[in-house]
Parts: C-alpha cells; sequence; structure tokens
C-alpha cells in the first residue's frame, strides 16, 4: 500500500532548498510509515451479494470499472491505513474484489448478509477479525462501494481528524443546498401543512436559515471501543465536508448513472491534463 512513497518523498525533499521544507518532508515521511501519531487503522469495505435496488451494483461496471473497484483503489493508495478487506457473502463478488487487489480473507456470516443486518454489525465482526489476526486496532472505517467518487485524501484527512481532536468518530458529510426547514411539508387530506414552522405569505428564501449538512455515507470512521460496543458515532462526532461532486450515494438508477457520469467527466479531465503536460515536454 506504500510501496515508492518513501522513495519519492526523499527524492522530492533533495529538491528542497528551504531547511523548513526539508523538515517538513521528513515529518511527512514519519507520518507515513510510522502511521498517524502510533495509531493503527482498520477499514472494511462491506459488499454483500444481495443488493435490491440496483441488482448485482457492487460489481455492475460503472466508467469502465466494476463499482466495487472504485473504493479498492483509494483504500489502497492510503497512506494511513494499516489494512483494509472486503466484507462479503458473495464468491462472485469476492473473487472480482480479490482481483482488483482486496483482501477477503473471510467469508461474511449468513447472519450478517440478510436485508436487516446492520452496517455496524458487520463491520464490528470484521473488526473482531483483525483484530485477533494482527490487532488490536485503535480505529475502524467503513468505505461503502456505493461512494465511487472518494478519495484517498477523503480517507486520510477523516483519518487525520479523529486522530487530532481524539474524536469517537468522524463522518464525511456535505452541505444540502437550498434546504430550508421551513420548506419541508406535510399533505394531509389533500392539503399542504407545514412540518416545523410555517413559511408565512411567501416562500422561505435559501439564505434564511444555517448551513445543513446530510451524511455521504462515503467515510464513516469510529473508535474501535465505542464500535465494539454497538455505537457507530460515539459521544463526540465530528464531520468531515466534502463536496457535492464527491458525495454521490448510488441508492437508485439514476444516482448510478450520474456517479458514472461524474466518474467519466473526471477521467477525461485527467487523460486532458496528462497530455497537456505532455505537449508542454
Amino acid at each position: 500500500m506504500h510501496s515508492g512513497i518513501l522513495t519519492a518523498t526523499l527524492t522530492k525533499g533533495r529538491k528542497k532548498s528551504s531547511i523548513t521544507e526539508i523538515l517538513d518532508t521528513l515529518f511527512l515521511i514519519l507520518d507515513t510509515y510510522f502511521m498517524y501519531k502510533n495509531k493503527r487503522f482498520f477499514a472494511v469495505i462491506p459488499a454483500r451479494g444481495g443488493s435490491k435496488g440496483i441488482p448485482r451494483k457492487n460489481i455492475k461496471e460503472c466508467a469502465g470499472k466494476p463499482l466495487i473497484q472504485w473504493t479498492i483503489e483509494a483504500a489502497k493508495k492510503s497512506a494511513l491505513l494499516d489494512r483494509f478487506v472486503v466484507s462479503t457473502d458473495d464468491e462472485e463478488i469476492g473473487r472480482i474484489a480479490t482481483a482488483c487487489g482486496a483482501d477477503m480473507p473471510f467469508v461474511r456470516p449468513e447472519e450478517l448478509s440478510t436485508d436487516s443486518a446492520r452496517g455496524i454489525d458487520v463491520a464490528a465482526h470484521a473488526l473482531q477479525w483483525a483484530n485477533e489476526e494482527s490487532g488490536p486496532y485503535d480505529y475502524c472505517l467503513i468505505l461503502q462501494p456505493t461512494s465511487p467518487l472518494r478519495s484517498v485524501e477523503d480517507i486520510d484527512e477523516c483519518i487525520r481528524k479523529a486522530v487530532d481532536t481524539n474524536a469517537d468518530s468522524v463522518m464525511s458529510m456535505y452541505e444540502i443546498s437550498d434546504m430550508s426547514p421551513r420548506k419541508f411539508k406535510r399533505i394531509v387530506n389533500d392539503k399542504i401543512l407545514p412540518m416545523a414552522a410555517d413559511e408565512g405569505a411567501t416562500t422561505a428564501d435559501r439564505h434564511d436559515s444555517e448551513p445543513i449538512y446530510k451524511r455521504n455515507c462515503a467515510v464513516y470512521l469510529t473508535k474501535a471501543e465505542v464500535m465494539l460496543r454497538g455505537e457507530l458515532f460515539g459521544d463526540d462526532s465530528r464531520p468531515y465536508i466534502m463536496p457535492a461532486d464527491r458525495s454521490i450515494d448510488i441508492n437508485e438508477t439514476l444516482d448510478f448513472k450520474f456517479a458514472e457520469f461524474l466518474l467519466s467527466e473526471r477521467r477525461s479531465k485527467k487523460g486532458a491534463d496528462q497530455q497537456q503536460v505532455k505537449s508542454k515536454a
């Protein structure tokens, strides 16, 4: 997961003329190779086979790759994750995940593969396995395959925030635009009624209220001790804010199509940027 980082970082350091910049580079090496402040981080990518909204969505091709591959690639690039595994009950998903470079050291138990199984129980099962096999770990991350636009920077910044703040958990979120609570309504007997407060004679202005945020499901990071007692958030839960274009959570076909469009656009832009660099060389 970390091969090549040390060489690249040292090379980068030799090109620096400032002592401060060289020291910054050395600290980066320490952060990378001794992980982050002597904490250990384990991640689970949950991918059961029985998805309902979009059948087989975890391995459905999305912008040229199986959906799960986008999350596996981001996890592999992390400089701070000690280990990550895929938790699945499905042989085909396991085979594809392994081909993409993921570790699948166990088959998820049947009781954790039902529609009613809770995500935290799936993660806790994987964490317990990891603790017994190579632990103990300090933190556990849940990286869902249905968030393919999440970047490696998002993963590592959540880790840094969790440790730096000593929070029980860090959750990735995004700001919901144009979402005044006064716009929420109930419909009773075909009449529109206020959910909380009436808008009055005019519609609510989008700037009337404080910003509202929603979890985007891209990164759930929880202290291991908190997760193992059955809690996902704990008493001190902190936000990591992501932009809307990286906050797509795939549940329906429209979500899938939108994610595929954004991934294709990102890949095209990356290709164009690389071509521009080559033309200038």
